[in-house]
């Protein structure tokens, strides 16, 4: 797949590329989270992942994102004991705040760090809701926790701990003893 980065890159439009990486895993993942770049591709997404031998999986789109959002509904089709099904989520489904695409935009490496850094360290606010929400659909599919809302829960507690910066404090640290 690296080969597909600068061709994919160069057409500027998505492709079947942006849907191979979780396909074509090494690793052979047996569950999965998955964002695809539009809403009917979660149903069709979904349904490839089943064939390949997972066996749980959510395939998500919320708003134009390839993940799960927080500025309205989000498609979902999941996957659990090989059947699929489909349906819509909203932040308010999970006891988080609607918010707006412009509140969570990045910007150049040292913005985007900072907003990293803020979510760590548990600052509230929209960036925070989008990552409980996505970590919450891994908790859930991963089967750590039984529902979504119990995950956002479990997500906030990990955040809230200080355990998540210190893991990426531990990363930063180790990446810079490998420079």
């Amino acid at each position: 797949m690296k080969h597909a980065v600068g061709p994919r890159r160069e057409i500027g439009i998505r492709t079947v590329f942006n849907l191979l990486g979780p396909l074509t895993n090494p690793a052979d993942a047996k569950v999965q989270l998955v964002g695809v770049y539009h809403p009917h591709l979660t149903g069709v997404m979904a349904r490839v992942l089943r064939s390949l031998g997972v066996e749980r999986a959510m395939v998500v789109h919320g708003d134009g994102l390839d993940e799960i959002s927080h500025t309205g509904e989000t498609r979902v089709s999941e996957l659990m004991g090989g059947e699929i099904r489909t349906y819509y989520l909203s932040p308010e489904d999970i006891g988080l705040k609607r918010g707006k695409l412009a509140d969570i935009c990045g910007g150049n490496a040292e913005d985007n760090a900072r907003m990293t850094r803020d979510v760590l360290s548990g600052k509230p606010g929209p960036c925070r809701d989008v990552v409980l929400m996505n970590a919450a659909a891994a908790l859930f599919v991963g089967g750590k926790v039984e529902s979504l809302r119990e995950g956002v829960e479990l997500a906030a507690q990990v955040i809230d701990s200080g355990a998540a910066l210190r893991k990426l404090e531990d990363l930063v640290a180790f990446t810079k003893s490998c420079a």
